[in-house]
């Protein structure tokens, strides 16, 4: 499995960012996806995951601002993330979770700065 996560920049305050993660292989359908982050300094947290019935779980800190959708007839999960603040600030990185078997995409850095 082969994950590729693309879509950060630079946006303002308030503003909006979509990124998008492309996972190779035939177990995408099977699996939970998740986005996660890190800022500089910080651990790895959770941001959103939606599993492969399209259950989804927010972290709190950005709960009502983001969302979280997938396509599986194209293997790819979207964090749509609205409102950013500048503690969204960090590289994101999406995951594939199969089975307890865990892969990471190479991470996208996201700044919210004026």
């Amino acid at each position: 499995v082969q994950l590729q996560a693309f879509g950060g920049g630079l946006v303002q305050p308030g503003g909006s960012l979509r990124l998008s993660c492309a996972a190779s292989g035939r177990i995408f359908s099977f699996s939970t996806m998740g986005w996660y982050r890190q800022a500089p300094g910080k651990q790895r947290e959770l941001v959103a995951t939606i599993d492969s019935i399209g259950s989804t779980n927010f972290a709190d800190s950005v709960k009502g601002r983001f969302t979280i959708s997938r396509d599986n007839a194209k293997n790819t999960v979207d964090l749509q993330m609205n409102s950013l603040k500048p503690e969204d600030t960090a590289v994101y990185y999406c995951n594939l979770d199969w089975l307890n078997k865990i892969w990471w995409g190479q991470g996208t850095q996201v700044t919210v700065s004026s």
